[in-house]
């Protein structure tokens, strides 16, 4: 007969538990953000976004279908009633809106192409290898983007007025005589007021650009003899391509909603500017005297072609780098 002890089973042996690993100090403090944290950083700039951006362009949809009828002239009573699309048909009616906007496209038709090159050559010199002194030149290209607007159209003015400017003199001796003020000089002048003020702005989108392409792409172009000119047209412009679209998009938006530039000449008097040289021109004289609906209209269909213009822009750029 076994004995109790004999009988018992082995206990297993004692195991120490494994000492936690000790957090670094300061990691307690760099957990993940919560959601709630996220939502809280993202509130003040979705209120502002909808308030000021999306509100306003819900309230132009809707005013776009009535229209108010006043009794007399001089005020009265005045009852709102739904016109449908009726606003819309008078918008295309308008002679001047639509003289407005043809104006618009064929001004930045010439213009946004000639800044562009502008900006993209000052890119591709402050990137080349033989640049000095590349952030006061950098700096320099800036500064008339810093300007505010309305001062450099101001400025401008004064440069361009026939009996003050300064070219009209020299131009004259080579028997160039010109009123840089005039209708017909008036596109080319207040093209010149763009082309000065952003050809900064977007040389530093581009220059930007340029300084994220790698270097072993640009040394094995250089071991492949491609310098230059050369080196530029073929790895360098191609490579900065999005930044090409995007600078287009913005000015595409920028020509739209021209109104600084010709606002101010207009301001100042001077006889060749149309008082509604411009889409958003038009829309604020419509304003002015009453017609806030065929106005609200007005905004729609611009900020329509302006999608159009820019999504459409943007398609023909991603099925041509798709077929390339």
């Amino acid at each position: 007969m076994s004995s109790p002890s004999s009988t018992r089973t082995a206990s297993p042996p004692h195991r120490r538990p494994r000492p936690r690993a000790r957090l670094p100090a300061g990691a307690a403090a760099h957990r993940p953000p919560q959601p709630l944290t996220a939502s809280g950083f993202l509130a003040p700039f979705a209120v502002l976004f909808l308030s000021l951006m999306v509100a306003p362009i819900c309230y132009a949809i809707y005013q776009s279908f009535f229209t108010v009828h006043r009794a007399g002239l001089f005020g009265g009573a005045q009852s709102t009633e739904f016109a449908g699309l009726s606003n819309y048909a008078d918008a295309f009616r308008d002679h001047d809106f639509i003289a407005s906007i043809v104006r618009v496209v064929l001004l930045g038709c010439v213009q946004v192409p000639v800044m562009l090159g502008l900006a993209l050559l000052l890119a591709l010199l402050l990137d080349s290898r033989s640049a000095r002194l590349r952030k006061t030149y950098r700096l320099t290209f800036f500064l008339p983007y810093a300007l505010p607007g309305a001062i450099a159209a101001v400025m401008w003015s004064f440069l361009l007025v026939k009996d003050l400017s300064p070219f009209t003199g020299p131009l004259s001796h080579l028997g160039i005589h010109t009123d840089f003020l005039s209708p017909s000089w008036v596109p080319v002048s207040i093209g010149n007021m763009i082309t000065w003020g952003w050809t900064g702005y977007n040389m530093l989108i581009i220059y930007s650009a340029l300084q994220t392409i790698p270097a072993e792409v640009m040394e094995a172009a250089a071991l492949d003899g491609c310098t230059g000119w050369r080196l530029a047209w073929a790895v360098k412009i191609p490579l900065v391509r999005p930044a090409l679209v995007l600078t287009t998009v913005f000015s595409i938006i920028g020509t739209a909603q021209m109104y600084t530039e010709p606002a101010v000449l207009v301001g100042a008097r001077i006889p060749g500017v149309d008082p509604k040289f411009t889409p958003i021109m038009n829309t604020t004289l419509g304003m002015d005297v009453g017609g806030q609906n065929l106005a609200a209209a007005e905004s729609v269909v611009l900020a329509l072609i302006t999608l159009v213009l820019s999504f459409g822009f943007l398609k023909y750029n991603q099925r041509k780098g798709a077929m390339a």
